[in-house]
């Protein structure tokens, strides 16, 4: 392996980590969002997503920053172009991320009850349309709308089309999917069996409708990204196999009413179709007009950051999981978790 496939796969590490972590993330606020909407009932639910996420949320945006700073140094031209041409989703889920840490710092803060509604549904508004920008950012990377070169690509039509839009949708849908399995282990970790159940279903439901988007993205990438479906249904198809055998193995625990294994499998899932994305886009990074070796960055500096991630794997991640371990133990809680309704056993 070249230095530059492997700055390549420390990217695809980290857009990895993102996509789970972050996106379970945002499928809070989405289900916080939904939650407004069923009156009483509703506040349980927003109470457990508050504990869940409380401690981490802001944790997660170290993927972010992490996949930019290595694209940017180690991928120079396809940083400048994707930039460049999508600048108004990236910039639209630049302020979806800082609308969503604001709605969402506000609604604990805010000492007026039309405030706290305000934030609240800020926080889930802003937990919607951010990953969808970043799908469709997705969708014009692997459709082939991003020329190499500064401001040569359509700045509309490069992510408002067919494939940006149904990826767009499957991110939402992804989200809204690991952040229900998640949040099943959390009622049970909170012995809250009423809300264990409410995400159950909603874990069901999402899966189902995020593996027909999928479904759906294939048959669009067909059409519009030949070159892409070729390579997911040749090198990159045992990972899709593998992403489905555990979208499938995920919906048999969750329907059976066991809890462990579950977010691993749902993990499992997402991890294994981002990977089968690199395998079949691999040589490129953007997909035929400008191959991972072409847009590195000289050896010295690929090498750095090499480096860099030999640290950050020794320094950061170790900090990261003491976090999470923490959270997982309720050893740090923001707010009180909640407690079962009365008669919902």
């Amino acid at each position: 392996m070249s230095s530059a496939d492997a700055v390549a796969a420390v990217l695809w590490t980290g857009a990895t980590m993102y996509a789970i972590f972050g996106g379970a993330d945002f499928g809070a606020g989405f289900w916080s969002l939904l939650a407004r909407g069923e009156g009483e009932h509703g506040r349980r639910p927003r109470d457990l997503i508050d504990w869940a996420i409380g401690p981490v949320w802001e944790a997660n945006h170290v993927w972010l920053i992490f996949i930019l700073v290595v694209l940017w140094t180690g991928f120079a031209p396809a940083f400048e172009a994707i930039f460049s041409t999508l600048f108004i989703p990236l910039s639209l889920a630049a302020l979806g991320i800082v609308l969503r840490g604001a709605g969402f710092a506000f609604q604990h803060n805010a000492r007026r009850g039309g405030g706290r509604a305000l934030a609240t549904a800020l926080f889930g508004v802003a937990s919607l349309l951010t990953p969808f920008f970043m799908g469709t950012v997705v969708g014009a990377v692997a459709g082939g709308r991003v020329p190499t070169g500064n401001q040569t690509g359509d700045e509309v039509t490069s992510w408002l089309n067919p494939l940006s839009l149904v990826i767009g949708a499957l991110f939402v849908a992804t989200s809204a999917y690991l952040a229900s399995v998640f949040l099943v282990s959390d009622a049970r970790r909170a012995g809250t069996r009423d809300l264990e159940r409410y995400f159950a279903d909603r874990a069901l439901a999402s899966a189902v409708v995020t593996g027909a988007l999928a479904v759906l993205g294939l048959i669009v990438l067909h059409r519009d990204a030949r070159y892409l479906f070729d390579g997911l249904t040749g090198d990159g198809l045992p990972l899709v196999i593998l992403s489905g055998l555990c979208g499938v193995a995920m919906l048999v625990l969750m329907r059976r009413g066991a809890r462990r294994g579950t977010r691993a499998l749902a993990a499992g899932a997402v991890a294994s179709v981002i990977w089968a994305w690199g395998v079949a886009q691999h040589p490129y990074l953007l997909p035929r007009t400008l191959t991972i070796d072409a847009a590195a960055s000289p050896g010295v500096v690929l090498n750095s950051v090499l480096i860099v991630f030999g640290i950050a794997v020794l320094v950061v991640v170790p900090s990261i999981v003491l976090l999470f371990a923490l959270t997982q133990r309720s050893l740090i809680e923001e707010t009180a978790a909640p407690t079962t309704r009365a008669g919902a056993d």
